[in-house]
């Protein structure tokens, strides 16, 4: 069993950026791939980041590449989202997810993860 608690989210102006953390409960959390997600207003959820349970492996959609920057510090058992050159567009709530590094499923299917978070509210005024 893993529990996530996301924090950083905020209000934040065009061109600005964030930092989100997820904590993750228990001792297995490197044993664990993560993702980030996000859901606006209306929208279904969608993928925006991944990484693998050494740190070593991630992914990311077009939209956000170079934007976005996914990091895991296993000693702390924390996974962290970098969000800079923030966009309108990226107003959400992002979401962390945990599935086994075990599993080989789709990165960016979020049915692959069985552990996610509440949530963090990012909004970015233009």
């Amino acid at each position: 069993q893993v529990q996530l608690v996301e924090s950083g989210g905020g209000l934040v102006q065009t061109g600005g950026s964030l930092r989100l953390s997820c904590a993750a409960s228990g001792r297995t959390f490197s044993t664990y791939d993560m993702g980030w997600f996000r859901q606006a207003p209306g929208k279904e959820r969608e993928f925006v980041a991944h990484i693998s349970w050494s740190g070593g492996v991630t992914h990311y959609p077009n939209a956000v590449k170079g934007r976005l920057t996914i990091s895991r510090d296993n000693a702390k058992n924390t996974v962290y989202l970098q969000m800079n050159s923030l966009k309108p567009e990226d107003t959400a709530v992002y979401y962390c997810a945990a599935r086994p590094s075990s599993y080989s499923g789709p990165y960016y299917y979020e049915r692959t993860y069985g552990y996610w978070g509440q949530g963090t509210q990012v909004t970015v005024s233009s």
